[in-house]
């Protein structure tokens, strides 16, 4: 019984890190048809920028609760000028290129980053317990957790929620939708093609960052940390289907608790599970479970 409590609950946090971190992934690749590489190196920046700033305030002494205030404006701010010169400077210039051209490009992006996090930050670790620990822990049929960990599980499911709900439901996600469909055809209604290539760009960035910067109190933040990130998050929505919202939180659901199952039932698999689960899926759905049709054009 404490074994399945301990796989449910490590598994639903686990699987709230792999969707934050691999939402802003697929919104990309859906809209951008852009395999962004360097969203790793968004992660990596919004894990360094909150660890930094949380570390910055609690030697000011500032209200406890204005510290969880601080941790969504890193990400955001790290997210934004780092897409914005990304997407601006560079990749606004490759649109139309090649799919593998794209993938090359955004690789060197993402070592650029790698690069400028040890430039700003240098090369030692960054702990920043305190968020995690001022919210104390709870019991769970005897088994302790942090309440910070249902916190990330609370803003996972917000974000999801969101996401589905603006693209669904307002003008402006419905106008992305049609761009997803056919860009040219967009173009040539009015749509400001450019425009929604650069907020989404944007928004991607941000949700990359916003994962890293959730992550930061729970970890210690390392020179790397991007890495090992781009790899999980692909493999997740991969699994759910390039490119669909509802995709990646499935995606992430079933990578979550395979990774939970073998840490409690069978830690040697721990460090392969979750790329054996996306073989298993891609043997009988090629594009993922849940991906988006693609528009064939005559």
């Amino acid at each position: 019984m404490l074994t399945m409590v301990a796989i449910v609950v490590d598994g639903l946090g686990f699987a709230a890190w792999l969707f934050l971190s691999s939402v802003g992934l697929t919104l990309i690749y859906g809209v951008m048809r852009i395999l962004n590489i360097a969203h790793g190196g968004f992660y990596a920046l919004g894990a360094y920028s909150a660890a930094w700033a949380i570390g910055l305030y609690t030697q000011g002494g500032g209200p406890i609760a204005l510290i969880y205030l601080l941790i969504p404006i890193a990400a955001l701010v790290a997210g934004v000028i780092a897409g914005l010169l990304v997407e601006r400077g560079i990749l606004r210039f490759m649109y139309g290129r090649d799919e593998v051209l794209m993938v090359l490009v955004t690789y060197a992006i993402f070592l650029i980053l790698e690069d400028v996090t040890k430039l700003i930050w240098g090369t030692e670790s960054y702990v920043s317990y305190q968020p995690a620990l001022w919210l104390g822990t709870v019991d769970i049929f005897g088994l302790p957790y942090t309440v910070y960990k249902f916190l990330i599980i609370g803003v996972a499911i917000v974000c999801g929620l969101l996401l589905i709900w603006g693209l669904n439901h307002t003008r402006v996600g419905k106008l992305l939708l049609v761009v997803i469909q056919d860009r040219e055809i967009s173009s040539a209604l009015g749509i400001n093609v450019t425009l929604f290539f650069t907020v989404t760009f944007l928004i991607g960035a941000t949700l990359g960052a916003l994962g890293g910067a959730l992550t930061a109190p729970e970890v210690s933040v390392v020179p790397g940390t991007g890495s090992e990130i781009i790899v999980m998050a692909f493999a997740v929505i991969v699994i759910g289907g390039m490119g669909s919202i509802g995709g990646a939180m499935i995606g992430a659901l079933i990578a979550g608790f395979a990774r939970a199952a073998s840490v409690h039932l069978y830690p040697p698999a721990e460090l392969f599970v979750i790329y054996l689960v996306m073989a298993a899926v891609l043997a009988f759905k090629p594009y993922g479970l849940f991906a988006l049709a693609e528009s064939r054009k005559i």
